[in-house]
Parts: structure tokens; C-alpha cells; sequence
């Protein structure tokens, strides 16, 4: 996959040309885990501004998941058994990967967004181990995913799954923790080396301190200590005084605010456009859409949704080139597969999806370590590429075993008006594989082997040589789940 380098030119200046179908499954399967072919066409011929709008408005007003019973448990909640205890944790883990899973189906934006947070904030459940920590974790992600980016970096930090799992309960005044401190400036704001010393690690750890106080049950939310708060004067970004919390926070976004804006703009843009932000000769114009995103950021005090805003209405976000250049994560392989063909699915599918991408290396909850799942190349390996392949297409069989016509009502609708009566399968074939792809198959050589596996259920009926072939035969729904059978294992299936 080595061949994806950025040589998209165009600028931020406003998409303006109607969106045809390429472009408009381009939006959803960047803005959120793509879309049904019904909402990709009612997409077509409509303007940028106006949806980008529309789906960002919605996204800020989609709430959060809504508190389960267990949201405030400590350990004195959980039966004194450890096997029940144990179970019971299990338990209310999974009803929380199905909730939130359903919530990627169908917050689009705000989800595809918390999703991207989570692999920016990072915490592991394994580490701080405690389901209330995990709600109120996500809980936080949900809130500001398009929200003020000081206030997210703020409350973030406050949350007890960060606080155990970057030893903020441990930073006491007299014995500062650094560890939080530095991912604060390395991997949440700044960059790696951009602009802050050792010092600065050091003094802010030291304004940190205090939120030690854990309770006497475990799973007990954090709370501030003054105690174990160090009251001496310390001097962050040559700013001196007895700096507590906030102080951090205001000190950094006033004194950094170019460099927050170019780190949080660049993986952005690495996200939701391109993998590559170098460009094609080390340099191109990729720097330039992320200056252009960062200025806009800072302008707006950090709010998040202007930026968004000015990304996916712009000819670059929309490029040629920008098209179908991400690999899949494990979560847009299945969830897209979903979405895209409109095929049933209830909580036990959506558990299925999860413990699907755990096998294939994107385990909910639990990225690989603090700086993330690494995305894109790293998704594909000997293993992982036939996991993808092997899991998919059980996925396909149990769809095809719960409702075999709803393979036939994917089909028909793929084509548009007249595709129950359509009688060329190589219509059907490329209709479908185009839904499902980002640019369809590169060759001719692999339409017409996908055309050939479509094909084969009436290959020697003589359906074909007498024009009698449609998709009302009873077996044309068997047609497209073998096509989707072959398609799953296809190079271009696994692009977004």
C-alpha cells in the first residue's frame, strides 16, 4: 500500500459542483461508517455547504449514550463473590461495547469523531480495569467531539480512566508524576519535541498534582486533594506563579496556540483526507490545507466544528486523489458492510463486530498503547488480511441465513430505477461493486471476473443467451451474495 502518496492540489476554497454518487458515499464513509445506498443518492446533486451543515449540526446534537445503572458503581456495588463480581463486570462491559457500538452505526459524524478521540486521548480499560471509569470516559469523548478543544483537553484529564491510567492519582506536590504531563504536551497538544523542555514537564506536573483522593471502595470516582497539592511557584512556558489545574490549561493554549493548531489540524487531516500530509515531494500542499485549518482553528478559540466545517466543504477534501486512499480499520470494515448494503443486524451482531475486530487487531476500549492504534498501513498484514477476509465473509453467510432476500433487495436497489427488470448481470455486477467501493475495481479484467462469479448460478441455463435474466429469479439473491463472497476479498474493498 506503499503506492498512496499525496498528490491532491487542490485548495480549501468551497466544493461548489453537485455531488455525484462518488463523492457523496465519499463524505459518509469519511464522515462517519459510510452510508445505505438510499442516503448516498438522496445526496446526490445536492450542494456541499448545505449538508456538511446539516450532518455537523446534528452531530453536536446527538447525545450521549445515556447513563447505564452501573454509571456511578464503586466495588462495594458488586456481590462479594469475585466469580459473580466477576461475571457481572463481563456482563455491563458488553452492554457497553453494544451501546456504543450502536452508536457508531448512528451518530455518524459525533461518533465517527469519538472514535478518533479516543485514539488521540488514549486510555486501555485493561490498565484502569473499572466500567463506571470506562462511561464516564466515553461519556467525556461523546460530549466534546466537536466541541471546544480546551475544554475537552481539561475535562479529559479530569476523568478517572485518565487519571489511573497516566498515574494522575499518583502526582502528589512532594513526589510529582510526570507521566501526564508529558502525553499532555507530546501526544494530546503539541507534538513530540514541539516547542516545550523538560522543565516545562516538570512544572507542570507539579501544577497537576493533587488529584489523589481515590475513596475507600475502589472504583470510587477521583477527587481533588489539597494536601497533595504542591503550593510552591512554578514556571511553565516562562509564565511564574503557584499554577494549580486551570492555570496549566491557560498558560498553554495562550502561550502555544500555533502549535496546538498545526498538531491537532495535521492528524486531522491524516484522518478524515489523507494518511500522507507531507505531499508528494516531501513538502506539496497538504502543509498549506493544514496551516489553512490551523489558522481557522485558532481564530475560532479552538472550537472544533469551523474546522471541520471548512475541511469537508473544501475542493480538497472532494479531490480525485483524496478518494478511496485510507485502508479500512477493522470498525469500518464491518460497520461499513452494514451501512452500505442495509443489512439487518441486532445487539448480538454488533458484539460479533467487536469481538471481530479484536481478532484483527482493534480491540474496543483498549487501544494497542498510549500513542494508539498507528491505523492506516498497520491494518494489513499476512494475518490480519485473511482475518479480514474470513470474518467478512461469516458475516455475509449469517445475513444470507437470517434474510437471504434482503441480498436480492441490496441488488436491486444498487442499480436505481429498473433494477428489478435489469437484464444485463454486468450492470448488476458493476452497479453493485461500485456501491461498495470507493472507485470500483482498477481493471476491466477484474470486472469481468467479478461479472463472471455473478454470473454463475445461471451459466449454463441459457437465461442469459435468451435475455430472460432478471433479478426477480429466484436465485439472483444466491447471485449477489456470491459476488459479495468474492468482492470482500478484493484490494479495493478494503479503501474508504
Amino acid at each position: 500500500m506503499e503506492y498512496f502518496i499525496n498528490c491532491n492540489s487542490s485548495t480549501l476554497a468551497p466544493y461548489t459542483t453537485p455531488l455525484d454518487e462518488v463523492r457523496a458515499a465519499h463524505l459518509y464513509r469519511r464522515l462517519g461508517f459510510s452510508a445505505s445506498v438510499q442516503t448516498i443518492n438522496a445526496a446526490v446533486g445536492q450542494t456541499v455547504g448545505t449538508l456538511v451543515d446539516n450532518l455537523v449540526d446534528q452531530a453536536l446534537a446527538a447525545p450521549p449514550i445515556p447513563p447505564p445503572t452501573w454509571a456511578d458503581w464503586t466495588d462495594a456495588d458488586y456481590p462479594d463473590d469475585d466469580d459473580l463480581a466477576g461475571q457481572l463486570r463481563r456482563a455491563q462491559r458488553e452492554e457497553f461495547a453494544i451501546a456504543y457500538g450502536n452508536a457508531l452505526l448512528d451518530n455518524d459524524l459525533r461518533d465517527r469523531l469519538s472514535f478518533f478521540w479516543h485514539n488521540h486521548f488514549v486510555t486501555e480499560i485493561d490498565v484502569y480495569n473499572c466500567n463506571s471509569f470506562l462511561y464516564h470516559y466515553i461519556n467525556c469523548l461523546q460530549r466534546n467531539a466537536l466541541g471546544n478543544f480546551k475544554t475537552f483537553v481539561s475535562e479529559i484529564g479530569l476523568t478517572s480512566a485518565m487519571l489511573y491510567y497516566l498515574d494522575g492519582v499518583r502526582n502528589r506536590g512532594n513526589n510529582p508524576n510526570e507521566n501526564y504531563a508529558r502525553e499532555l504536551y507530546e501526544l494530546f497538544t503539541l507534538g513530540e519535541g514541539n516547542n516545550y523542555t523538560e522543565e516545562d514537564i516538570i512544572e507542570t506536573a507539579k501544577a497537576l498534582s493533587g488529584y489523589t483522593e481515590r475513596g475507600e471502595e475502589g472504583c470510587t470516582q477521583v477527587a481533588f486533594n489539597t494536601e497533595d497539592f504542591n503550593t510552591e511557584n512554578k514556571t511553565i512556558f516562562g509564565q511564574t506563579g503557584n499554577w494549580g489545574y486551570d492555570d496549566v490549561h491557560d498558560i498553554l493554549f495562550n502561550e502555544r496556540p500555533n502549535e496546538i493548531g498545526w498538531f491537532i489540524c495535521k492528524k486531522l487531516y491524516e484522518y478524515f483526507v489523507h494518511p500522507d500530509s507531507t505531499g508528494d515531494d516531501g513538502n506539496g500542499i497538504a502543509p498549506q490545507i493544514i496551516d489553512g485549518l490551523a489558522q481557522t482553528f485558532v481564530a475560532n478559540n479552538f472550537e472544533l466544528a469551523p474546522v471541520l466545517r471548512q475541511l469537508f466543504k473544501s475542493q480538497h477534501f472532494f479531490d480525485d486523489t483524496a478518494i478511496g486512499v485510507i485502508i479500512k480499520s477493522p470498525f469500518d470494515l464491518y460497520l461499513h458492510l452494514y451501512k452500505e448494503t442495509g443489512f439487518t443486524y441486532d445487539d448480538g451482531t454488533v458484539m460479533n463486530i467487536v469481538d471481530a475486530c479484536s481478532m484483527i487487531g482493534q480491540t474496543m476500549f483498549d487501544p494497542f498503547d498510549v500513542a494508539g492504534w498507528q491505523r492506516d498501513r498497520q491494518w494489513i498484514n499476512t494475518n490480519f488480511i485473511i482475518g479480514r477476509w474470513l470474518t467478512s465473509e461469516v458475516f455475509l453467510e449469517r445475513s444470507f441465513q437470517s434474510d437471504a432476500e434482503q441480498f436480492r433487495t441490496f441488488g436491486i436497489a444498487a442499480v436505481g430505477a429498473g433494477g428489478a427488470s435489469e437484464s444485463d448481470p454486468a450492470v448488476v455486477t458493476r452497479a453493485i461493486v461500485d456501491q461498495l467501493t470507493p472507485k470500483g475495481l482498477l481493471t476491466d479484467p477484474d470486472y469481468d471476473r467479478a461479472i463472471t462469479v455473478f454470473r454463475e448460478p445461471y451459466e449454463d441455463t441459457g437465461t442469459y443467451e435468451t435475455n430472460s435474466w432478471n433479478m426477480t429469479l429466484p436465485d439472483a439473491n444466491i447471485q449477489v451474495y456470491l459476488l459479495l463472497l468474492h468482492l470482500v476479498r478484493e484490494p479495493e474493498f478494503q479503501l474508504k
